[in-house]
């Protein structure tokens, strides 16, 4: 079966998020290597991300200390992300499929904000989604089934590419898809090594391997 459209997660996918946990390591007043660490110690456990903000500060809120800190800085990034937080793999990789003649899609789960953010970048891609638009995120199966409306064609003929096997590679399969999960970031390289990564079509080092992969098995 062939493959006719291509559909991106956004963090660690297309998104290197090490200055946005630089930034909040920073505003908790941690240092940077100490913080990266517990992240990738809580998330090693299986463990959401925010424990690792509640180990440094003990009644951490996510939502208040977002909006303390909007109030603070509102011009700065501050857990946001813009172009030059993209991995230099991604615009080359993109317009090679596009030059393939495949539709390009992004879908991620991703706050309202992170729509703009993206299409500021003026990525080569056909559309751009995230969670909190559509009221729906990854891994519940409604958000795959978005995706496969929004491609308007049949699930087998879209791949997904994401850096996780719990919220990209199984659902996406469940959801009659192709995958390709990406050994990158901290979740993507622990994925990697898990039994459920074999349930990929693919597991890549990075977006510049994909072009050809594709290429190989339309």
């Amino acid at each position: 079966m062939t493959i006719s459209s291509v559909v991106f997660d956004v963090g660690e996918t297309l998104v290197d998020e090490t200055r946005i946990f630089g930034r909040w390591a920073d505003r908790l007043g941690v240092p940077r290597l100490a913080f990266f660490g517990l992240l990738g110690a809580v998330l090693a456990e299986g463990r959401p991300l925010v424990d690792a903000f509640h180990l440094v500060r003990p009644g951490f809120r996510l939502d208040a200390e977002s909006a303390a800190w909007l109030a603070e800085e509102p011009e700065s990034l501050r857990e946001n992300f813009d172009a030059d937080d993209l991995y230099p793999d991604v615009r080359p990789a993109l317009a090679e499929l596009r030059a393939m003649g495949l539709a390009l899609v992004v879908a991620g789960n991703q706050p309202t904000a992170a729509g703009p953010a993206l299409r500021a970048m003026d990525l080569p891609v056909d559309q751009i989604h995230v969670s909190d638009d559509w009221g729906v995120a990854k891994p519940d199966p409604a958000f795959f089934t978005r995706v496969r409306e929004v491609c308007g064609t049949r699930p087998e003929e879209i791949l997904y590419v994401g850096d996780r096997v719990d919220n990209d590679v199984l659902p996406a399969r469940e959801a009659g898809m192709r995958t390709v999960l990406l050994r990158r970031g901290i979740l993507g390289h622990l994925h990697a090594e898990r039994p459920e990564a074999a349930r990929a079509d693919a597991v890549l080092d990075g977006l510049a391997e994909l072009p050809a992969w594709v290429a190989a098995h339309r």
